[in-house]
């Protein structure tokens, strides 16, 4: 209900002048609405909080991850390695190991080490082959991880946050090789003190490890 100011008649409802007086009715304005703007930060200056709660996963977490698949693997590998030396005759070579040394001394190694060489060639090839499918498998599939980073609760994928392919996960394996090059270990310590917690590793194939919240 209001009242003009003038002569204090009631006003009706939407009216713009005093029916006694005729003084034109001032609208009230209404004070603005006090809405708190949001925060303006500097560029960069704001940490985005990870989806869903989750966190880069640390260096240490990794370490304990990777020996969890180092020593699953090692079974494997294990046996590879018997099955090359039984196949490249490693036990009689060891037996006639004695006898061949002639060889040796009329400087002919090859008829002594040829063998082994093969062995360790073959080996090595098989191992990295089965190391190879182990990771980028596993790092691909629907669990995003080895069994190592399950163990931690850990996954990988790609700068997006997103599953890995086949073949990205294939690349991040290779790239591995890159950083064992980086000497005292600093590729893989990277994990520890870059801003998103990754391996040389993960800066060249493009991918994050994550901890499960």
């Amino acid at each position: 209900m209001a009242f003009c100011s003038a002569c204090g008649s009631q006003l009706e409802d939407g009216a713009h002048f005093c029916t006694k007086c005729g003084r034109p009715v001032a609208a009230e304005v209404a004070p603005e609405s006090a809405v708190q703007a949001p925060p303006v930060f500097p560029a960069g200056a704001v940490a985005v909080p990870l989806a869903g709660g989750q966190q880069y996963a640390g260096f240490w977490l990794r370490v304990v991850a990777r020996l969890i698949d180092t020593a699953i693997l090692g079974i494997p590998v294990a046996f590879i390695f018997g099955a090359c030396f039984l196949a490249f005759g490693g036990l009689a070579l060891l037996r006639n190991l004695q006898i061949n040394q002639g060889d040796l001394q009329n400087g002919n190694p090859a008829a002594l080490f040829g063998p082994f060489l093969g062995m360790v060639v073959v080996f090595a090839l098989a191992a990295t082959i089965l190391s190879w499918l182990y990771y980028a498998s596993l790092e691909s599939s629907a669990r995003q991880a080895t069994f190592g980073k399950s163990v931690m609760n850990l996954k990988v994928t790609d700068a997006d946050g997103k599953p890995l392919t086949f073949g990205h996960a294939s690349g991040r394996y290779f790239s591995k090789l890159i950083t064992g090059m980086i000497p005292l270990g600093i590729g893989w310590m990277m994990a520890g003190f870059t801003a998103k917690k990754q391996a040389l590793h993960d800066m060249i194939a493009g991918t994050l490890v994550y901890r499960r919240s």
